[in-house]
Order: C-alpha cells, then sequence, then structure tokens
C-alpha cells in the first residue's frame, strides 16, 4: 500500500528530525533560527502523518 509506505518514511523523517533537534539543543552554541526551523519541520512532518492516519483510518471503515 503507497500510503502506508508513505507513512512509514515520514515517520521515519520525524524520528530523525526529533534526534536533530535534541543534537541542537544539547549544543548550546546551536542558533536559535536553527532551533525554530528544526522544530518546525518535525511539526510539518507530525501533520502529515497524522492526516495520512486520519485518511487511513476512514478508508478502513
Amino acid at each position: 500500500m503507497a500510503i502506508q509506505a508513505h507513512l512509514v518514511e515520514l515517520e521515519r523523517k520525524h524520528k530523525v528530525l526529533e534526534n536533530e533537534l535534541h543534537e541542537a539543543l544539547v549544543h548550546l552554541s546551536t542558533d536559535d533560527l536553527r532551533i525554530a526551523e528544526l522544530k518546525r519541520r518535525k511539526l510539518m512532518v507530525k501533520d502529515e502523518i497524522e492526516r495520512l492516519r486520519h485518511t487511513v483510518g476512514e478508508t478502513v471503515h
């Protein structure tokens, strides 16, 4: 199922962004704009994951 594969890839991206964000927060020299950008990208991926899960859930019923 193409949607399921896309969902798995988005979850992988979300985890990568989560790790990048964690590393950025640990290093005090990280620019605040970089942290804000990582948070924004992570949220966008999370929103897309939720949208796809909702779509998959609707097609099952």
